[in-house]
C-alpha cells in the first residue's frame, strides 16, 4: 500500500486489478504486461505457496509459459514424464504412454512443485519492473474486502496490515482461488458436481531411484478398499495421494502418527520401507466439476479457480487456469488499447466455458472410476480391473484421461476456411511442428500479436493494412515438417491468434480474407462496402 493511504482512496485509477497473486493471477499479469497494460496484484499471503499443490503441468502450459517467457527455467528445475502404470492389489493390469518424439519442443508432461511454478512466475514480474517500472504493482499480505461495480469499471477496499483503503480500476480479474471472495461478494455460485470421495495429500522427502511416471494402485493388499497415486518431483520429494474411507474421520487420518504408518506401510509394499523418509507438508482434497455461468459479469472477469473447480484426476486444474489467462490476457489488452469491443470479453467467457464441458466430461469419468459415488460404480470398477489384463479393450476404461489442449470448435473468433486433409482446423490450438533444424511452428509466432503463417510465398503484403489490429506474417519452407503437417502447399496461410488458436485458414490466402478474419476475430463490425 503507498504510504499515508489507510482509511482514503488511493489517488487515480488502474487498468486492471487482479485478485489473486497465485501462478493464474501471476500469468495474467504476464500477459498483459507482454501487451503493454500495467496491473495491480492483490494477494493475501506473503510468499510463495508451500506444499506441491498443481505439480503437473502439461504441454500447452509449456507453450503458453514460453510465451511469457518463462519455460526454461520450468524445463531445467521439472521432471518430465511421458508413462503411467495402474495396479489392481499387486499386479500390473494398464499402462499408458504419452505421445512423444524426438521433434516434439515438449515433453507431454512435466512434474513441478507450485511453490517453484509460483516463484519463477515472480522473478519474471520481478524483470519486467526493472525493465518498466511499476508495470506490475504485487501487493502482499493485501486482500479485497468489498467489491462494488460502477458505471465505468469497479471499486473496491483492499486490507492490509496497515489498514484499509479504496481503489479503483476499470477491470477487475478474479483470480482468488476456489473459496473466492469477488465471486461470493456478487453472489455468484458454481454449479455442477461434488464427489464424497475424499483424498489425503502427503508430499515426503525419500531418495528413490525408482523412475519419474504416474502410479496408481486400486485396493492393494496392504491398504484394502483405498486408491494410492505416487508422483516423483524435484529436489527428492515424492506425492503420495490416498483415498480416505467413506465416514472416516479426516481430522484423525492427517495425525502425524497415521499419515506415518500409512505411508510407511506404503513404502514397505513397494520396496522402498529401507529409504528414510520425513513428511514434508500434507492437505485433504475433495473432487469437484463445478463452473460459474458466465465468466464476465460486467468489468469483473473470472479466471482459475475461482471460475471453475476441476479433479485432481487428469491434472486439468492450473493447466485450466494457465488456459484461462492466456485466453483472456490478450483479449482484455486488445479492449484496453481500443482494438475490440466488448463482445471479445464475452467470446472469453463463452470459449471457457465450452473448454470447461469438455475437460469435465473426462475428468468426470476419471473421477467416478477414482473414488466411485456409489456402490454400483464400485462394482464396476472392480469388474473393469479384474478384467483388465486380460482384456486390453477393457484396460482403456482405467485411462486416466489426460489432460489435453482444447479445440473451441463453436468458437465466434473462427473465420470460413478452405477444407484441409491435415492440420489444425478453425478453433484448435497451434500442432507444434518443426519449420528447420531447432525453430518450431509455435517460435514463430508473434506473442502480443496476431501471427500470419505463410508457406512459401511472400508474406507481408497479405499482413499490410490490417487496420486496428496488429498482424505479423512470418514465411515456413513448403519442404519444412510443419508445412506436411499442416497439409500446406505453395501460397497456403494459417491465421494465429495471439494465444495460438487458429482463426482462419486458406489454401491461397489474399488481403481481403486476412483483413476480414481479424476483424471477426476482435469482434470488430466491419461496415458495409
Amino acid at each position: 500500500m503507498p504510504a499515508g493511504l489507510a482509511g482514503r482512496e488511493e489517488p487515480g485509477r488502474h487498468p486492471v486489478l487482479i485478485a489473486g497473486g497465485g501462478p493464474v493471477g501471476m500469468a495474467v499479469a504476464l500477459g498483459l504486461a507482454r501487451r503493454g497494460v500495467g496491473s495491480v496484484v492483490i494477494e493475501a499471503d506473503d510468499s510463495v505457496c508451500e506444499g506441491s499443490r498443481a505439480a503437473c503441468i502439461s504441454r500447452r502450459s509449456l507453450e503458453i509459459l514460453d510465451r511469457l517467457g518463462v519455460v526454461a527455467r520450468f524445463m531445467e528445475k521439472g521432471l518430465a514424464w511421458t508413462r503411467g502404470r495402474s495396479f489392481y492389489g499387486d499386479r500390473e493390469v494398464f499402462r499408458f504412454d504419452m505421445p512423444t518424439g524426438e521433434a516434439d519442443k515438449f515433453p507431454p508432461m512435466i512434474n513441478l512443485q507450485q511453490y517453484y511454478i509460483e516463484q519463477y512466475l515472480l522473478d519474471e514480474i520481478a524483470a519486467v519492473n526493472r525493465k518498466r517500472p511499476g508495470t506490475i504493482d504485487f501487493r502482499w499480505q493485501s486482500r479485497i474486502t468489498a467489491v462494488r461495480q460502477e458505471a465505468d469499471g469497479v471499486a473496491v477496499t483492499v486490507s492490509n496490515p496497515l489498514g484499509d483503503y479504496d481503489a479503483r480500476a476499470d477491470w477487475l480479474v478474479a483470480c482468488d482461488g476456489g473459496q473466492s471472495f469477488v465471486r461470493n461478494s456478487l453472489g455468484l455460485e458454481l454449479k455442477g458436481v461434488g464427489y464424497q470421495g475424499r483424498y489425503a495429500i502427503v508430499d515426503i522427502e525419500l531418495p528413490s531411484k525408482s523412475p519419474t511416471e504416474r502410479r496408481a494402485w486400486f485396493d492393494p493388499p496392504w491398504a484394502r478398499g483405498t486408491t494410492i497415486l505416487m508422483h516423483r518431483q524435484p529436489d527428492d520429494i515424492w506425492r503420495v495421494d490416498y483415498q480416505l474411507a467413506a465416514g472416516q474421520d479426516a481430522a484423525q487420518v492427517m495425525e502425524p502418527a497415521q499419515i506415518r504408518a500409512f505411508v510407511q506401510n506404503h513404502l514397505d509394499a513397494i520396496g522402498e520401507g529401507h529409504l528414510p523418509w520425513t513428511p514434508v507438508w500434507t492437505s485433504i482434497y475433495r473432487a469437484g466439476a463445478m463452473t460459474l455461468d458466465s465468466y464476465r459479469h460486467g468489468s469483473i472477469l473470472f479466471a482459475g479457480n475461482s471460475a471453475h473447480a476441476m479433479p485432481i484426476f487428469g491434472v486439468r486444474g492450473l493447466n485450466s487456469g494457465f488456459d484461462d489467462a492466456d485466453n483472456l490476457a490478450w483479449k482484455l489488452a486488445a479492449r484496453i488499447r481500443g482494438q475490440a469491443g466488448d463482445a471479445l470479453l464475452d467470446s472469453y467467457s463463452q470459449e471457457r466455458i465450452e473448454a470447461f464441458h469438455v475437460n469435465a466430461a473426462s475428468a468426470m469419468r476419471s473421477t467416478e472410476f477414482m473414488s466411485p459415488p456409489h456402490r454400483g460404480f464400485e462394482l464396476m470398477r472392480e469388474a473393469a480391473l479384474s478384467l483388465a489384463g486380460a482384456h486390453p479393450g477393457i484396460a482403456r476404461l482405467i485411462n486416466p484421461r489426460q489432460t489435453h489442449a482444447i479445440h473451441y470448435q463453436s468458437s465466434a473468433l473462427s473465420a470460413a476456411s478452405d477444407a484441409f486433409e491435415a492440420g489444425p482446423p478453425p478453433g484448435a490450438p497451434l500442432d507444434d511442428a518443426p519449420v528447420r533444424d531447432g525453430v518450431f511452428v509455435t517460435d514463430l509466432l508473434a506473442g502480443d500479436a496476431f501471427t500470419l503463417l505463410c508457406f512459401g510465398s511472400e508474406p507481408m503484403a497479405l499482413a499490410r493494412d490490417a487496420g486496428a489490429v496488429p498482424c505479423r506474417a512470418v514465411a515456413a519452407p513448403v519442404s519444412s515438417p510443419a508445412a506436411r503437417a499442416y497439409g500446406a502447399t505453395e501460397g497456403t496461410a494459417y491465421l494465429v491468434r495471439p494465444d495460438g488458436h487458429v482463426c482462419a485458414r486458406w489454401r491461397r490466402a489474399d488481403a481481403a480474407r486476412v483483413q476480414a478474419a481479424l476483424a471477426q476475430a476482435c469482434q470488430i463490425q466491419r461496415s458495409p462496402s
